[in-house]
């Protein structure tokens, strides 16, 4: 990437009116990149101007693309990103794609320092014999389908009566609850029409979930794993022989309120008689899947080895093994980054390499100047919220330290990025145009009783967005 130019003369102690305004790119309007933006243009020593930069054309991420759409308590907090895009001082920049439409050795020409806060949306590589057979699916794609991602499929085979879901996480409960429940139930939501028509199709009868360890080692929120049982048309269960627990295991109950409600709420489970009236969606622990098995190339079973606790928190395989007639498997195993053009990847990590904050040309190497990484693509896909706040302090914390040592751009009318993308028959979408793509799917959704009704092609929601 090209450093060429020369440093900034400013300080945070020259004069507001002798400083010069720091213009920051940042790349992706999930919450990583938001939280990132507010605390740029919130800094006491700065003039900051941010552009955030979107692939998409609506904002969110995985807040809009990534949340099952019966959890509207965690959709909350779009109010709260949505409050700081209101702010002057953010300007977003959507359907953009860096790489595509403009590089970032460009974009440096254009800004003082640009943030990386893509995220994650692929599916960790699943590894055992079978996974690549038809009916083997990553739960992301899964979610992509259900939450309207114009970059997924627009139609599901919903047609197996005995689904796998590996992965004791909130993921492999999102994906499980929605194999379970009913369309209508699902109607009410914000999901689209196709994704509608493929729910009422839905042809599951029971739902397996399989987790390696034990109770105290799933990764289950105690909200979400207790609203697996608000349906009135899933039952949950667990195998009394499943609730086990070790001398570490009982250290992690008395440590974290939350394991330990975990544990609670799984007993409960545990103590339930199967219900032939409604979909059952069961729990298993201590069951480490080994092989897919296959017929003439597609699912129709999961092998997986009995473990049983070494009394460290850790499992240990049995030897015994058991075959659960399936014939879709979804693995809830975790996001992968993805990787952006014109910077290096870790693929073993997944993540930009990093020292926290800046980007590195490799792992422990030297850090290009002014490229910044936060959220999923610096630490990798997991934590919560707090932890995206978190990084996002870090990261911009040691932008603001550099600040005398970051190159002048070449370019220092805020308007000539935009000039430069419609020459290039960009179509940019913007926050008012956000506003109106909100307006039409509001309008969408209340002609059928509904708050929203999600657009799921992409030119429509362009359209949407630019509609005068």
């Amino acid at each position: 990437m090209s450093d060429t130019s020369q440093p900034h003369s400013d300080s945070a102690d020259a004069p507001a009116a002798e400083r010069r305004r720091l213009r920051v790119a940042v790349i992706g309007a999930g919450p990583a990149g938001i939280y990132a933006s507010d605390l740029l243009i919130n800094n006491q020593d700065h003039d900051v101007q941010v552009d955030l930069f979107e692939k998409m054309p609506a904002p969110f991420g995985l807040i809009r693309y990534g949340v099952a759409p019966d959890h509207p308590r965690i959709k909350g907090i779009v109010k709260s990103l949505h409050r700081v895009l209101d702010k002057e001082g953010i300007r977003l920049i959507a359907n953009v794609e860096i790489g595509k439409d403009i590089t970032l050795d460009e974009l440096q020409d254009y800004y003082d320092a640009v943030v990386i806060s893509t995220g994650a949306t692929k599916d960790r590589d699943f590894d055992l014999p079978g996974a690549d057979a038809e009916g083997v699916h990553g739960a992301a794609e899964f979610v992509g389908f259900y939450d309207g991602n114009p970059l997924f499929e627009r139609d599901w085979d919903l047609s197996a009566k005995n689904v796998a879901v590996i992965g004791v996480g909130n993921v492999g409960l999102d994906a499980s609850r929605i194999l379970a429940k009913s369309a209508e139930e699902l109607h009410v939501t914000e999901i689209p029409d196709n994704v509608y028509e493929a729910l009422k199709r839905n042809q599951a009868e029971k739902i397996h979930v399989f987790g390696r360890r034990g109770p105290a080692q799933t990764k289950f929120t105690p909200q979400e794993l207790k609203e697996l049982d608000h349906s009135e048309n899933v039952h949950v269960i667990v195998d009394p022989e499943d609730i086990d627990y070790d001398e570490a295991s009982e250290t992690a109950r008395a440590n974290a309120k939350a394991t330990d409600q975990v544990c609670q709420i799984l007993e409960g489970y545990a103590m339930r008689d199967e219900d032939p009236s409604k979909r059952t969606l069961q729990i298993h622990l201590f069951e480490s899947p080994v092989e897919v098995l296959t017929n003439d190339g597609k699912v129709v079973g999961l092998r997986t080895e009995r473990t049983e606790l070494d009394g460290t928190g850790q499992v240990r395989g049995t030897g015994t093994t058991t075959d659960w007639p399936v014939e879709a498997i979804y693995t809830a195993i975790g996001y992968r980054s993805d990787v952006l053009p014109g910077l290096p990847f870790d693929d073993q990590l997944g993540v930009i390499p990093n020292d926290g904050g800046h980007v590195l040309a490799n792992a422990g190497g030297e850090a290009i100047t002014g490229v910044y990484v936060t959220g999923w693509i610096k630490r990798g896909p997991i934590g919560l919220i707090g932890n995206t706040k978190s990084d996002a302090k870090q990261t911009t914390d040691m932008l603001f330290a550099d600040v005398a040592k970051l190159s002048t751009p070449e370019h220092s009318d805020p308007d000539a990025i935009l000039a430069l993308l419609e020459s290039r028959d960009v179509t940019v979408t913007t926050w008012d145009g956000w506003y109106r793509l909100d307006e039409a799917e509001r309008a969408a959704g209340e002609a059928e009783g509904r708050e929203r009704k999600k657009f799921v092609e992409w030119d429509e929601m362009v359209d949407a967005a630019t509609a005068q």
